[in-house]
């Protein structure tokens, strides 16, 4: 088969593309600029464009894969649909490749990359292995792709972007948060809550749903919840259903004793079954502890053992760009974050605070999305304000056009703090060497990643 992907640079659009180059098909792609991850795409035998021009479209397509970011206006696009081409979303191929498995998909509007490699990689170092599809580069795998063809397991991370998710029928189901994003898409956080609540119930009957405390309706009081405004999803009593978390002892599964020792975290974990003892995250972040519990809760109903969960859990070296440690010695740390939700910030920023109670931090952000930064500017103003100096970087637009009068000066006008800056990404380095940081954090989904070994190289020296 010959596959063409518009928009192949995307980070689960790459993963699909490996998939099918490494099943032997032909696979070329597009995007709009390069990266280092088309690059790599190159190295790896794929080719690769970036003008957007229906000449450069391969000879003899069998089937055009797309993202949903790839705007309607976009030439290749519009010549591919009026050619007659088969095309399909991103989303459609995923639910394909996951039937006939036992798919383990991992929802939710933060934590579901973590929580999918964490997940992945546990059972990867098991007798059960997996194959998976994730939405980061996991360093343990050096890869968002990992490929097992004896396994039953897929893992999947289940996008709530454009319904994607719903393309989904999982074996194994997990949901770890439900906050508001995406309100271009859904319009109301209310028809956010019923995408995800359909997602919820298309899991399999003989599998789990596995929901952060709180997300689900326990006692089916319809009135209390309509007077309390509150979201919670609503699941077929066919489904069983486990709630987990790291901030409670009512759930299911839960973390108890969650402690800091060099930089590493502990904690203990009960089951419905046990407690676990001492279990470890090597470099990790406050709020991993609750993703680890999710995990853990996931590859303990497919049958790993104390040991197994203990030693992935201990070695899982994290994602790229989720609390990804890039300088860390007695004068300097430096973190680089994917976080572009004001929750995601809040967390983050807490985990630095939890690690480093004394240090000096100074916060880099680049806001995703002119809609997202409509509808959330005050909450991100909140989640940066615990930062001893703030630096704001222009709107990463992706797929949208700009909004009139949204811009990133929209959040730093909301911020009560006079240590607040707004600046372009090549006048970022000088700034954060003057303002003589303890401890640096960059955040953000855009192309912010590009300024991360400059500030990387300019930090060491």
């Amino acid at each position: 088969m010959n596959y063409y992907f518009l928009g192949i640079g995307g980070i689960g659009m790459s993963a699909i593309a490996r998939f099918f180059k490494q099943s032997g098909h032909t696979v070329s792609g597009y995007d709009r600029t390069e990266s280092p991850l088309t690059r790599q795409l190159v190295e790896e035998g794929i080719p690769i464009h970036y003008d957007d021009n229906p000449d450069l479209i391969p000879a003899n397509i069998d089937l055009t894969i797309y993202t949903p970011a790839i705007p309607q206006d976009n030439k290749e696009f519009q010549h591919l649909q009026q050619s007659g081409c088969p095309m399909k979303k991103r989303s459609q191929v995923l639910g394909e490749l996951t039937r006939g498995k036992k798919c383990i998909a991992v929802a939710g509007s933060h934590g579901k990359t973590t929580t999918s490699a964490m997940i992945a990689y546990l059972l990867s170092k098991s007798d059960f292995g997996c194959s998976a599809f994730l939405g980061g580069i996991s360093k343990n795998f050096d890869s968002n792709l990992l490929v097992n063809t004896d396994s039953e397991y897929i893992v999947v991370e289940a996008d709530e972007y454009d319904r994607s998710f719903l393309q989904l029928h999982p074996y194994f189901s997990v949901i770890t948060a439900t906050d508001p994003d995406h309100l271009d898409i859904y319009g109301t956080h209310e028809k956010l809550i019923e995408a995800f609540e359909q997602y919820a119930n298309q899991t399999s009957p003989d599998g789990a749903l596995f929901v952060k405390e709180g997300l689900v309706e326990h006692h089916h009081d319809h009135e209390e919840e309509e007077e309390h405004h509150c979201h919670h999803l609503h699941i077929g009593e066919e489904i069983k259903c486990y709630t987990y978390s790291a901030r409670s002892i009512e759930p299911d599964y839960y973390a108890i004793n969650v402690r800091n020792y060099n930089g590493n975290i502990y904690f203990d974990l009960r089951t419905p079954g046990k407690v676990l003892y001492d279990l470890e995250l090597t470099a990790s972040c406050l709020y991993n502890v609750e993703n680890a519990v999710a995990a853990a809760a996931v590859a303990l109903s497919c049958g790993l053992d104390e040991y197994q969960l203990r030693n992935g859990l201990k070695t899982f070296q994290g994602i790229r760009r989720r609390f990804d440690v890039r300088i860390k010695n007695k004068d300097l740390v430096y973190i680089d974050d994917y976080a572009h939700h004001p929750k995601e910030i809040a967390a983050t920023i807490e985990s630095i605070k939890y690690l480093y109670p004394d240090k000096r931090i100074v916060g880099i952000f680049q806001p995703h999305l002119y809609s997202r930064t409509k509808d959330l500017a005050n909450d991100f103003a909140e989640a940066l304000k615990p930062l001893d100096e703030i630096i704001l970087m222009p709107i990463y637009p992706a797929r949208e056009k700009p909004i009139p009068g949204v811009s990133s000066g929209m959040i730093l006008r909301k911020m009560e703090t006079m240590n607040k800056y707004l600046c372009s990404a090549d006048q970022v380095p000088d700034l954060v060497e003057a303002l003589c940081p303890d401890v640096v954090v960059t955040m953000g989904a855009g192309d912010i990643d590009r300024l991360v070994p400059i500030l990387e190289q300019r930090l060491t020296e």
